[in-house]
């Protein structure tokens, strides 16, 4: 795919079960979902970025600081919806879909989720993933685990730690033996196979889960996965959004040279 066109969507809905007007939340100053769209706009690869959300407040929000953001049809039952709405009327070869609840996503990972598309032009689909190293992260159900081919492939996703090690009884020794990966909500597609995929019903697997890639494996369609170093903060409540602001606080602290080396 040379010389493709990239548009990064990041989906911003008001309503939240824990953190109702969740993309609004200020950090250090800033909505977080305008963090999220500057963050993006770091990538190299990116040549577009566009917030896409059900609420006046955040599409004013974000227009306010100089960026783009669109209306989606109050029909759109999931953020792949809404970034697929955008993705009809725009013209994109590939297309990112950006959580907007990563306050500090690394430019660097939405990149290496791009270039599995860039470099492989049969590819429809890719994703991201990190090592676990803490054993509360792999038993958590909050915590989807994929397990890979040895080519990067997905084989499944699932809240339930995979592989499970019959042989061993103690579970704090599970890492000990065995490579377990936490999967990363960015993911990028071709807008062509977007556009498919969002018009098939739910899987029994997707269903099963609560996972909407399992669709997308069920029927057949191979999804590659980038491996990152470190797992973003994904603000889901109080005490995340707590944890954001610090973070926050001590990179504008760096940038005015206030935090001691």
């Amino acid at each position: 795919m040379n010389r493709s066109v990239v548009l990064g969507v990041i989906p911003a809905r008001y309503a939240s079960t824990r953190l109702p007007g969740k993309p609004l939340a200020d950090i250090a100053g800033k909505p977080m979902v305008v963090r999220v769209v500057e963050q993006a706009l770091r990538s190299e690869l990116l040549n577009d970025v566009i917030v896409a959300t059900d609420d006046i407040r955040i599409l004013s929000a974000v227009q306010e600081h100089g960026y783009q953001a669109m209306l989606t049809s109050v029909e759109c039952v999931s953020g792949t919806d809404r970034v697929a709405e955008i993705a009809k009327i725009k013209d994109a070869d590939i297309v990112v879909n950006i959580q907007g609840d990563e306050p500090f996503i690394s430019p660097d990972s939405i990149d290496k989720a791009i270039r599995l598309l860039l470099d492989d032009d049969k590819l429809l689909m890719g994703t991201l993933a990190c090592r676990i190293s803490d054993t509360d992260v792999l038993f958590s159900p909050d915590t989807v685990k994929v397990v890979m081919d040895t080519h990067g492939n997905a084989l499944y996703f699932s809240r339930s730690p995979v592989p499970f090690c019959r042989d061993i009884i103690d579970k704090s020794e599970w890492l000990d033996d065995n490579q377990y990966y936490q999967h990363i909500g960015l993911y990028v597609y071709s807008s062509r196979f977007l556009a498919e995929y969002t018009t098939w019903p739910q899987s029994s697997l997707e269903k099963t889960e609560k996972l909407e890639q399992l669709r997308v494996l069920q029927n057949g369609i191979r999804i590659k996965i980038a491996e990152i170093s470190e797992t973003p903060l994904s603000v889901d409540t109080p005490e995340d959004l707590q944890s954001a602001r610090i973070e926050a606080a001590i990179i504008e602290n760096r940038k005015e040279g206030f935090v001691e080396a």
